[in-house]
């Protein structure tokens, strides 16, 4: 099974991980994509959100262990095929939050860039602006390196669909 092991500056990540920490703990009772689904049963709706949250808080969890006793003994964390899925999901529900909340102010377009100058923006988003970029990253690494086993090694890379096919081959 493939492995990465990268190795993070604790003085960088760690008081982003208070951050990430309490966005995941609001995570715990919040879907992080909002579900308007008012035409469908309302039995059938709470269960579906209930269920939803449950593999939501999972994925946090997965993501958290990362960044346990070890973490901050070695500054080492490690993504396979065991967790790489869930982290990458996890990773995107607290960039969901992160974006919606605390860097709503920012457009989407410069968020996405990657070009903002963290100390050009207030200093109240500087942080959020931070761990969303750290989480970011997180995935990034994740799909450049164990795209395949992410994808149930299909043999496809990132990039490598028809414009009109999705990750399982599936028009859009």
């Amino acid at each position: 099974m493939k492995r990465i092991e990268v190795r993070l500056s604790l003085p960088v990540v760690a008081p982003l991980l208070d951050l990430i920490k309490a966005t995941s703990d609001i995570l715990e009772a919040h879907i992080a994509a909002p579900l308007t689904l008012e035409d469908i049963d309302a039995d059938f709706r709470a269960e579906w959100k209930a269920e939803l949250l449950e593999g939501q808080k999972a994925e946090l969890h997965s993501l958290l262990a990362l960044f346990d006793t070890d973490f901050f003994i070695n500054g080492v964390v490690s993504f396979d095929q065991a967790n790489a899925e869930a982290v990458v999901r996890a990773c995107s529900a607290l960039r969901l939050r992160l974006r919606r909340y605390e860097l709503k102010p920012i457009s989407d377009e410069v968020l996405e860039s990657g070009s903002v100058d963290a100390e050009s923006i207030a200093l109240p988003m500087q942080k959020p602006y931070m761990a969303y970029v750290f989480l970011g990253t997180i995935q990034e690494l994740i799909i450049q390196h164990l795209d395949s086993e992410i994808l149930g090694e299909t043999g496809l890379d990132s990039g490598d669909y028809g414009p009109d096919e999705d990750e399982s081959g599936g028009k859009r």
